[in-house]
């Protein structure tokens, strides 16, 4: 009998101090969590850059990862931020709709999510939305085209997913200036996923069914090099191509003819101010700023691609 009340004595004693280890405050993170779509594409991989050496200049420790595009990988990436008591995560996130629920899950368990690039349709969840001005930016490479096509002529549309709330505001954002122009006609408008890849394959297709184009715009630059590409393979040298990001491939094509112009917006610049929001925010506990907010974008031709390095404008 003694025994027992001791075995029972012991166990509600361990019962005691687990409580009192899982009820107690965890120790302030130092960690940020850096989630984009991708560590391989050049504009993905420059915002995980800037976060992290931004991160680091601030003091804290970081861990990069990517989801692909996929909103179930995304989540669990949360999870693991979650459990690994992140101080705050950095994420370009997989899909606007899509993202809501594993951004209130890291909210409910105390880690603030900053956004950059891609938005969210729900307020609230983020502690910060910073996203590209997206219509003004694609306003912008616009107006290039319709100058570099004389106001007139043949093109093709590429768009990237139709899920992502960029691609339709770049669309809608090139065609609130081309619409003015009736000599401009659209003969195609495929969605290439930004993908360089298929926008190659679209645009040799497109091509063979209506040789008359004389433009391409392109909601991305990886679609406007795949257009290049698909270009170059048939000797077609004279179709005006625009392109949007301002990648250094963009940048190396402008200066070689070969690319008429593209949209820079600030990765590298977007991806660094996230991370003084959140450090801020761990600080203080406020951000000081809107839940969203928009950065403008910048038109790069012949003029000034040699300023252009890494999704940043950098003044020689």
């Amino acid at each position: 009998m003694k025994r027992r009340v001791l075995i029972i004595a012991v166990l509600v004693a361990l019962a005691a101090v687990l409580a009192v280890v899982l009820l107690a405050p965890k120790e302030k993170s130092n960690l940020i969590v850096i989630i984009t779509p991708s560590m391989d594409n050049p504009f993905f991989g420059q915002e995980a850059a800037g976060a992290e050496a931004r991160a680091k200049e601030l003091g804290y420790q970081t861990l990069k990862f990517s989801h692909d595009d996929d909103a179930f990988k995304q989540s669990q990436l949360i999870d693991t931020a979650i459990a690994r008591n992140a101080a705050a995560i950095i994420l370009d996130n997989a899909g606007a709709d899509a993202s809501a629920a594993a951004i209130g899950k890291a909210k409910a368990a105390g880690v603030p999510v900053f956004l950059i690039d891609r938005e969210i349709n729900v307020r609230g969840l983020a502690t910060a939305q910073l996203v590209s001005n997206n219509f003004q930016g694609a306003s912008l490479g616009a107006e290039a085209f319709v100058q570099a096509m004389g106001e007139k002529g043949a093109y093709l549309e590429l768009v990237g997913k139709e899920s992502d709330t960029n691609a339709v505001i770049r669309s809608r954002g090139y065609h609130e200036v081309i619409d003015q122009y009736p000599e401009l006609k659209m003969v195609a408008r495929q969605t290439a996923n930004w993908s360089q890849s298929e926008a190659f394959a679209k645009v040799q297709s497109v091509l063979q069914a209506h040789p008359e184009i004389k433009g391409v715009i392109a909601g991305n630059d990886t679609m406007a090099m795949g257009a290049v590409a698909a270009l170059e393979s048939v000797g077609r040298s004279d179709v005006v191509v625009v392109g949007f990001d301002g990648s250094n491939d963009a940048r190396d094509a402008i200066r070689a003819g070969k690319l008429k112009a593209t949209v820079l917006q600030p990765a590298w610049r977007q991806a660094q101010y996230a991370v003084e929001l959140a450090d801020r925010y761990l600080k203080t506990g406020e951000t000081g700023q809107p839940e969203k907010q928009l950065m403008d974008c910048f038109l790069i031709n012949a003029g000034n691609a040699a300023d252009l390095d890494n999704f940043n404008l950098v003044r020689r």
